[in-house]
C-alpha cells in the first residue's frame, strides 16, 4: 500500500482521544485566553504539515468553521480526505475505496471545533522557555486511555483573542505521536459550506 495512505491513517486513531466530558468550571488566566481565542476564531484556513510517529510527513490545506466543521485536504497526490460536517468526522481513503466515521465529541478535534469550549477541568498550561509561546496540555484524567492533546500558540495581538494557533501534537494510549504544524493561518475568512462535504469512495 502506498505511503500516503499509511501515514494519513495515523490521524484516524486519534478519534479515541476525547477531550470534553461533562460540565467544568470557568477557565482562568491563560486557559481563559485560549477559550477567548477559540470563541473569537469562528473560521480559519491554513496550510498544514502532518508528521507521524515514524517521522513520515504529509502536507495539505486545512479549512475550519465552528462549530464542528473541518476539512484536511491532503496534497501531493495523496488520495484521501478528513472531513467534519458538524457532528461526525469522516476519514475517506479513495485509494482503497473505504471510509470510517466517528463522533466529533469523541475526537481530539472537539476542543478546536466546539462552539462553547471549556478547558478548566481537562487542560493546563505547560512551562515554556519563550514567554511569547503558550502551550496547553489537554488530557481527561477520568479517561486516560483516550490519550493527550498538546496545543501550541504564539501570542499575537493581531490574532483572535491575542493568540495564533501554531499546531498540536496528539499522543495516543500507546504513546505514539502525531504532530500537525500550521502556516499561513487566516482567521474569520469566508469558508463555503460545501467544503465540509465529500465524494463517496468507490469500493475496490
Amino acid at each position: 500500500m502506498a505511503f500516503p495512505t499509511l501515514s494519513a491513517r495515523a490521524l484516524a486513531p486519534l478519534a479515541g482521544i476525547a477531550l470534553i466530558a461533562g460540565p467544568a468550571p470557568a477557565a482562568t488566566g491563560d486557559l481563559a485566553k485560549v477559550e477567548a481565542h477559540l470563541n473569537a476564531a469562528q473560521s480559519m484556513t491554513a496550510n498544514f504539515v502532518q508528521t507521524d510517529a515514524k517521522n513520515r510527513q504529509l502536507s495539505g490545506t486545512l479549512s475550519l468553521k465552528r462549530p464542528g466543521r473541518i476539512r484536511f485536504e491532503y496534497g501531493r497526490g495523496a488520495n484521501m480526505l478528513l472531513v467534519g460536517n458538524g457532528k461526525t468526522l469522516t476519514f475517506v481513503d479513495y485509494e482503497v475505496g473505504q471510509k470510517s466515521s466517528w463522533a466529533i465529541a469523541k475526537s481530539p478535534l472537539s476542543v478546536l471545533l466546539s462552539g462553547n469550549p471549556n478547558l478548566e477541568r481537562i487542560a493546563k498550561v505547560m512551562p515554556s522557555e519563550d514567554d511569547r509561546v503558550l502551550i496547553v496540555r489537554a488530557r481527561d484524567a477520568r479517561r486516560p486511555e483516550f490519550g493527550t492533546l498538546i496545543l501550541g500558540f504564539v501570542r499575537s495581538p493581531a490574532a483572535p483573542g491575542g493568540l495564533l494557533l501554531q499546531g498540536w501534537t496528539a499522543i495516543d494510549a500507546q504513546n505514539k505521536r502525531t504532530k500537525v504544524m500550521l502556516t499561513n493561518q487566516r482567521y474569520n475568512v469566508a469558508v463555503p459550506e460545501n467544503a465540509f462535504t465529500f465524494r463517496e469512495p468507490t469500493k475496490r
